[in-house]
């Protein structure tokens, strides 16, 4: 199975669709409740939702999903049968395969109920409709130009290693964005408002800053930043927390700060690779929306 231990819960749906062709005489007969097994499209439809319940059972590397909302309709026609599925889950990953899965036995169902009368019935046209929720929603192709800054004292001297820097870098530059700008600054730094400032001028538009949110006396990174913010972006620090949160007790226990200056976002992030990692997985791809909110852009 595909480990999605930290992906983030969402409100999930997928439509999916199939057809299930047969004689008139078949269909008829399905509208006046005349085959011998029983109500033909009650069953099925009872089927179809057993169905995409049980489908982790039946497909080996899907997962378990708690859903929340199953449906099947069905569209008869003159020689045909069209049979359409919606799933819904709040979890951390899709459900394009149950409302395929819910089709697929669905129109099986169907088939048992009416082989006695008709040896002609094919199954065909199964595919998935619609998808959302997750990585695909608000998707977009906009890439800004991302800066990241490094703050710690033992990483400036040389004593430590740069763990979550790299992990950041790595981590927009694989979604596609350009990381030209990068700088390590011991904590309480100067150079902090000015680095940040230059960046903007240059065309920076999104700066993620590693570090100096702790509890210390040295720790000044967000009172430094949170004077030149235009405006906060509180619900960027709520679904950080959040997150990490439901990983890490501890994590309630950290600070950080999301906010805009001059038309850029500058989130301030605590220093170490965990946080670095929550915040590549709760920001890709969304954030990237944001960039076409602050040009008047639908939400």
């Amino acid at each position: 199975m595909v480990d999605v231990t930290d992906k983030v819960s969402t409100v999930r749906m997928a439509k999916a669709e199939g057809k299930i062709s047969m004689l008139p005489g078949t269909i008829m007969a399905i509208q006046d409740d005349a085959l011998p097994k029983g109500n033909v499209l009650t069953t099925a439809k009872i089927a179809g939702v057993q169905a995409a319940k049980k489908t982790a059972e039946l497909i080996p590397m899907c997962h378990q999903l708690n859903l929340s909302f199953v449906d099947i309709e069905f569209d008869v026609q003159t020689e045909s049968i069209v049979i359409k599925s919606i799933v819904k889950t709040k979890e951390a990953t899709g459900v394009e395969m149950e409302a395929l899965t819910a089709v697929s036995v669905t129109a099986l169902t169907i088939y048992d109920m009416c082989k006695a009368v008709d040896k002609t019935m094919v199954i065909s046209s199964i595919n998935l409709v619609d998808k959302l929720g997750g990585k695909s929603d608000y998707a977009t192709e906009y890439r800004p130009q991302v800066g990241v800054i490094t703050i710690s004292d033992s990483v400036s001297s040389g004593k430590s290693e740069d763990k979550s820097g790299p992990l950041l870098i790595s981590g927009f530059s694989d979604s596609g964005c350009s990381v030209e700008h990068k700088k390590v600054l011991p904590d309480g730094s100067d150079e902090l408002m000015p680095t940040i400032q230059n960046w903007i001028e240059e065309g920076v538009e999104l700066i993620i800053t590693t570090g100096g949110t702790g509890l210390g006396p040295r720790d000044l990174t967000i009172e430094t930043l949170e004077e030149i913010f235009n405006s906060k972006l509180p619900g960027i620090e709520q679904a950080l927390h959040a997150y990490g949160r439901g990983k890490v007790k501890t994590a309630m226990l950290s600070r950080l700060t999301a906010g805009v200056v001059k038309g850029a976002i500058v989130i301030c992030l605590p220093g170490s690779p965990g946080a670095a990692k929550d915040a590549l997985n709760v920001l890709i791809p969304t954030i990237f929306h944001s960039f076409h909110m602050m040009k008047g852009e639908k939400h």
